[in-house]
């Protein structure tokens, strides 16, 4: 079938954000719905063209710094016109905008769950993780604000994931009969300070270390995150203690999974930040 046209890309994305930022204010969304109201607007595209479209426009908003709706796997291999139509359409909401600017910088609470334990799930697979920019390389402009950089600088938050992570740890242990083990967890991020290069110290069933790197949002399983250069050469330096623990939903429902060992053997490294010095 013929490429997307200009029409049914901004008739897709307007959509979408429809849908966007009614999740985001805990509003219900019926994408069924959505989706029967748009599909006249489409030149008789089927249900997996939109589907597809939908996790086209999924991971254009990861790369413009923005969250996603929930469900939509991002998938890249998007046209450059979808992400151009996703700037300027974002650029006519500033409600939504103000609504990420507010989630991604509000205080952060330790939520209280029940069976803390079953919270872990298993990391995305390769296929299912999104992979990086693959539409035509032109030259891209500046992201104006980069919510997912903004969410990752909010200390309370992170500080909130942290402690989470301690809570896990400890029921973790001693669900493992290792009382005396979950006694021990440390929260070295508070204790020590921030350059350890992890911020949990917890233990194995065995008693060998266990070295937890968190990282926490309050989106979905496929938002990236931020590594520092220190943490990336702990982890290949620890690579048989070490852990990254990533928390997502966080704020409404937390889930996490792990990624252990160096984390350049886990995760595709985009060296977006540079430290510059005058020569």
């Amino acid at each position: 079938m013929a490429s997307w046209s200009r029409l049914e890309n901004e008739a897709i994305v307007a959509d979408y954000l429809d849908m966007l930022e009614l999740e985001l204010r805990g509003e219900p969304v019926n994408k069924t719905e959505h989706r029967r109201r748009l599909t006249p607007l489409l030149n008789g595209r089927s249900d997996g063209s939109i589907e597809f479209k939908h996790a086209n426009i999924s991971a254009a908003l990861i790369d413009l710094g923005f969250t996603y709706v929930d469900g939509y796997k991002p998938r890249s291999n998007y046209q450059d016109d979808l992400l151009a139509v996703i700037e300027e359409q974002m650029a006519t909401r500033p409600a939504l905008a103000a609504l990420l600017r507010y989630q991604a910088s509000e205080p952060a609470a330790v939520p209280s769950v029940e069976n803390l334990l079953a919270r872990m799930e298993n990391p995305p697979s390769p296929k299912e993780a999104p992979s990086g920019r693959a539409h035509d390389a032109r030259p891209q402009k500046p992201v104006k604000v980069n919510y997912l950089a903004l969410e990752a600088s909010n200390a309370s938050l992170g500080r909130a994931g942290e402690e989470f992570v301690v809570n896990y740890e400890r029921a973790r242990l001693i669900h493992a009969g290792k009382g005396k083990l979950a006694d021990r967890v440390e929260h070295v991020a508070l204790t020590q300070g921030d350059g350890l290069g992890f911020d949990v110290r917890s233990f194995e069933a065995s008693g060998g270390d266990r070295l937890i790197e968190v990282k926490t949002t309050t989106y979905g399983k496929y938002i990236p995150f931020f590594v520092t250069r220190n943490e990336l050469q702990v982890s290949r330096d620890e690579a048989d203690a070490y852990q990254l623990y990533r928390l997502f939903h966080f704020r409404r429902d937390p889930r996490l999974f792990s990624l252990p060992g160096a984390l350049d053997q886990s995760c595709d490294l985009d060296p977006a930040v540079y430290t510059a010095r005058v020569a």
